[in-house]
């Protein structure tokens, strides 16, 4: 494999395509995730001399001009030494790539057949499927010397049509990969790859607005602080993230307006939803397609679904975690002036605070296993959950955003605090902690032990009001640990 050095982190999905690539049997690896996550650089760049094919479908154009594209590929590839027909259909097109795999020379590495943006290729009667389906179940799957990937942006549709296909393409799929953003530790590390000498505080000030996602990290420029990178990326008149929101869901989704809908009415409700909730929230009618778009937002990594503690299913709270969309919607797309600024004056808000309290907290369930490791119980069963309590005359009112319900009789009751500096725990503040923390017990009727658990950026100061109430303390540092789950 060429160009692993060039490939910043994604440490687990390279061990899993060496692996995929030393496999003695034929392999169809379908590679997923959000749009611009880094797949299509991940693959081309880890095969780089591997690839005998590699084709990527065209947002929006129909079966005709996929197929020149097609086409135009399989000539470059053979050099115009075999099939000089365009073809007609799918099933012609597999059938020359077919015939070409076939006449190359045999090696002792996988070749690899790499087919882009599947789901954009998939237009209405093109017959794609099935001729993919052929290709694979006649063809690919007696070829022990490829490795056919197939990628794309729309999770949806890699689930209904590949991994949880009820046709001929049914338990064909042989591996999966889901390609998610970056974390702090990628983040940090392809920052200091590109000579970004951020500290740690301003990586997650970056990440709150754009998330982990590569392609956004791309815009990043040395010698500038995080609020001019913002300013520059997000609000100056040609920055990328300006206009981004429209095309980030008009290319995922064939018909987003239930998904657009969806991700602002939670956007305005940053403690979550119920799926009730959303449709009495928002402009939609009750009923299936609502649970096909949340689908659609959840394993596409833009909403997030909590089990509520002690909880049925059907309470499931739906939290929008995609950071950049919350943030687009929170001030780009409000925001009356743009440009040189623009960031610095918005940063000074009220709304600026709440934002990022909400955005931290968003930020700590993205890292949940770094938080699990720097408390010690990685090897602890635990659920992660939310909790909220209406309350009644007897017990008041109380919220929970995220709590570790462990296996070991424990639960943890986190608080995120986003602060520029030593926070400073008072007296009203450990009265509140308390009065929570007393709540959820005679509310939940719990006989687990209860512990505290701040979640800060920098170490909170050890003051008395500190000692008499946390019992756990997980610092922005600890988020950073590159710490990946087998």
């Amino acid at each position: 494999m060429s160009s692993q050095s060039t490939i910043i982190g994604r440490s687990k999905e390279k061990f899993k395509l060496e692996r995929i690539a030393r496999s003695k049997l034929p392999e169809f690896l379908v590679v997923y995730g959000r749009r611009r996550v880094g797949k299509t650089y991940l693959i081309r760049e880890y095969f780089e001399k591997e690839l005998v094919f590699d084709f990527t479908g065209a947002y929006g154009a129909d079966m005709e001009t996929q197929l020149e594209n097609f086409f135009h590929e399989y000539l470059n590839r053979t050099k115009g030494q075999k099939e000089t027909t365009p073809p007609q259909n799918w099933s012609k097109a597999f059938q020359y790539l077919a015939d070409y795999l076939r006449s190359l020379p045999k090696r002792k590495k996988k070749q690899i057949v790499f087919i882009d943006e599947l789901p954009w290729l998939d237009t209405p009667r093109s017959g794609f499927v099935s001729g993919l389906e052929y290709f694979w179940n006649q063809h690919v799957s007696k070829m022990k010397h490829v490795l056919l990937i197939g990628c794309g942006s729309s999770s949806s549709w890699i689930q209904k049509k590949l991994l949880k296909a009820k046709g001929g393409l049914y338990n064909r799929v042989t591996q999966r990969m889901k390609l998610e953003p970056f974390n702090l530790a990628e983040t940090e590390g392809y920052c200091h790859s590109r000579n970004i000498k951020l500290s740690r505080y301003q990586i997650v000030q970056i990440y709150m607005a754009m998330g982990g996602i590569p392609h956004y990290l791309k815009e990043l420029t040395p010698g500038k602080s995080a609020s001019q990178l913002i300013n520059q990326i997000c609000f100056a008149k040609n920055g990328l993230l300006q206009d981004e929101y429209e095309s980030l869901y008009h290319s995922l989704f064939k018909s987003p307006e239930n998904h657009l809908e969806i991700v602002e009415t939670l956007a305005s409700k940053p403690n979550g939803l119920t799926r009730k909730d959303i449709v009495s929230s928002s402009k939609l009618s009750d009923g299936g397609s609502v649970n096909r778009t949340l689908v659609d937002l959840t394993e596409s990594g833009f909403v997030t679904c909590l089990n509520p503690y002690q909880k049925k299913k059907k309470d499931s709270i739906y939290k929008l975690t995609d950071l950049y969309t919350l943030f687009y919607l929170k001030f780009i797309a409000p925001a009356k002036f743009s440009g040189k600024g623009a960031w610095k004056s918005l940063s000074r808000s009220a709304s600026y605070h709440a934002w990022a309290g909400y955005a931290y907290e968003t930020i700590c369930m993205l890292h949940i296993d770094q938080i699990l490791e720097a408390l010690g119980i990685s090897g602890v069963y635990s659920e992660i959950s939310s909790w909220k309590y209406v309350g009644k005359d007897e017990i008041p009112g109380a919220q929970i955003d995220l709590l570790i319900d462990r296996r070991d009789q424990v639960v943890n009751l986190c608080e995120a605090k986003f602060t520029d500096k030593e926070f400073s725990i008072t007296k009203s503040y450990v009265a509140d902690l308390r009065r929570k923390r007393s709540v959820f017990q005679m509310a939940t009727g719990t006989k687990k032990n209860l512990f505290t658990t701040l979640i800060t950026t920098y170490p909170a100061m050890k003051n008395r009001y500190y000692l008499e109430e946390i019992q756990s303390e997980v610092s922005m540092d600890a988020l950073f640990r590159n710490y990946e789950t087998n």
